[in-house]
């Protein structure tokens, strides 16, 4: 519970501290992890500072040299531990440490087990798709580089990349790449470069090492910091075989700082070669194209309808008399065949009809009723009949029948 005090009854420094202790106290024993510095060794105590792995922080750690020597010889400077400590406030000095009663080093296995345990947790959170990744710009107006102040690997990114592309632009921001401040200064350094809108693209790159000096780049929150970016980020840290959770989640992962320069510019000896043959080829197809339509174009022109249209109108006008022609011969040979038709259909004709057979003496004989005799037995003496000439009819009567003499 807090204190009450007032300017007129202040309490004093021992009953402040003592609450101090007692708060501190009721902690009771925990287990720490972090990385040992400053370590020291003085008669049978060990003294050492033992840093946070990601923040700036830090606690003074204090135990008996029988535990340390307990530990083993990976207890050094450096070197990631658990310790089971008691929390200690010394009152006289006003001191916080920590009593340390066991040390446990981390190992390569035990760190591996908490990568990949990491590393299932923000896969299933979708951080590691592909379609999450994006393409680099062809030719970015000023890449931001992050690495560590005059290191190899900051020589290998500005060298190769100006190599290729030489009016390249950098930004360079030198931080940290292993420690306990490798985390925070990169995702500073993110940031800043993030925030720039004239960045186009981020490349963290850092040299090979230990595995222990590459956890700072499986750190979860700067792999969730690079997640969140804007901007593409190339991940080139280590060689090929080392594989930070850095290289999952950044959008291009490069196998050396060397490998991230030649993937974040292009290379303007290839770019002017593909230039040289785009344009060959680019004249070859309009010359060809070109020339196709000159010939194309000389032939038409040498069509005889283009070449003397004259004669064309000639050549057609003849014909056009030529069928006029034709049509007047067979339309008088057709009309000379008709006449000639018609003139034997009229002689046929005459030679069949009556008027023809009574012209060469012969006469038709009818009774009154207009029925026509064909035999003497037919009629009767006395019967009137109608005799039908060419020059015109008589009445007669019969006054005598009989067979027709021979």
């Amino acid at each position: 519970m807090a204190m009450e005090t007032t300017a007129e009854s202040p309490v004093p420094v021992r009953t402040v501290l003592q609450a101090v202790g007692g708060w501190i106290g009721r902690l009771g024993r925990i287990w720490v992890e972090g990385q040992i510095t400053d370590l020291n060794a003085r008669g049978g105590t060990v003294y050492m500072t033992l840093r946070d792995p990601v923040a700036n922080m830090s606690v003074r750690v204090v135990g008996p040299r029988a535990v340390f020597e307990a530990a083993g010889p990976a207890v050094t400077d450096g070197a990631r531990v658990v310790v089971h400590a008691k929390p200690d406030f010394w009152i006289n000095r006003g001191t916080f440490s920590l009593s340390v009663l066991e040390i446990r080093p981390v190992g390569v296995g035990e760190l591996l087990a908490r990568l990949e345990r990491l590393k299932q947790v923000l896969a299933s959170e979708g951080l590691f798709r592909p379609e999450r990744k994006r393409a680099l710009p062809f030719l970015p107006g000023k890449i931001g580089l992050i690495c560590g102040r005059e290191s190899d690997a900051e020589h290998d990114v500005l060298q190769n990349a100006r190599r290729r592309w030489p009016a390249v632009a950098f930004q360079v921001e030198n931080t940290a790449v292993q420690g306990s401040y490798a985390v925070g200064e990169v995702m500073e350094a993110l940031r800043k470069l993030d925030a720039d809108p004239a960045v186009e693209v981020i490349i963290i790159a850092r040299g090979g090492g230990a595995m222990e000096d590459l956890l700072p780049f499986s750190d979860e929150a700067l792999v969730r910091a690079v997640s969140a970016a804007r901007t593409p980020v190339v991940s080139a840290i280590g060689h090929e075989q080392d594989s930070p959770l850095l290289d999952l989640v950044a959008d291009v992962r490069a196998s050396t700082p060397t490998d991230a320069a030649k993937r974040a510019v292009p290379d303007v000896r290839e770019q002017l070669q593909l230039v040289r043959q785009l344009r060959d080829r680019g004249r070859r197809c309009l010359a060809g194209g070109v020339e196709r339509e000159l010939a194309w174009l000389k032939a038409v022109r040498s069509r005889p309808a283009l070449a003397d249209p004259v004669r064309e109108v000639e050549r057609q006008s003849e014909r056009v008399l030529a069928l006029r022609d034709r049509t007047r011969r067979c339309l008088a040979g057709a009309l000379d065949r008709a006449g000639d038709e018609l003139s034997h259909t009229r002689a046929r004709l005459l030679a069949l009809s009556p008027a023809a057979t009574l012209e060469r003496g012969y006469a038709i004989v009818q009774r009154e009723d207009a029925s026509v005799v064909r035999e003497p037995a037919e009629v009767k003496d006395g019967e009137r009949l109608l005799v039908r000439l060419s020059g015109g009819r008589l009445g007669v009567t019969v006054s005598d029948t009989g067979p027709t003499p021979e």
